[in-house]
């Protein structure tokens, strides 16, 4: 199964650049707030790479105001 057979809007996490063009925020931005909050319940470390948990970055977003 290749990376195009599942829809990003599918996938239970994405990579840094899957998210900032989902999310439409910066991969820099991102790679921040993942490092910033390492134990939030949105970022998964697969060995030195960051993984956004699609659906809790989006409750996360949901109640913010500013990033």
């Amino acid at each position: 199964m290749s990376n195009a057979d599942v829809p990003i809007w599918e996938k239970y996490t994405l990579t840094i650049d899957e998210a900032a063009k989902y999310f439409r925020i910066g991969e820099n931005k991102l790679r921040k707030l993942a490092e910033e909050n390492p134990a939030a319940g949105w970022v998964i470390m697969n060995g030195n790479r960051i993984q956004i948990k699609r659906k809790q970055f989006e409750k996360m977003i949901d109640t913010i105001d500013t990033i």
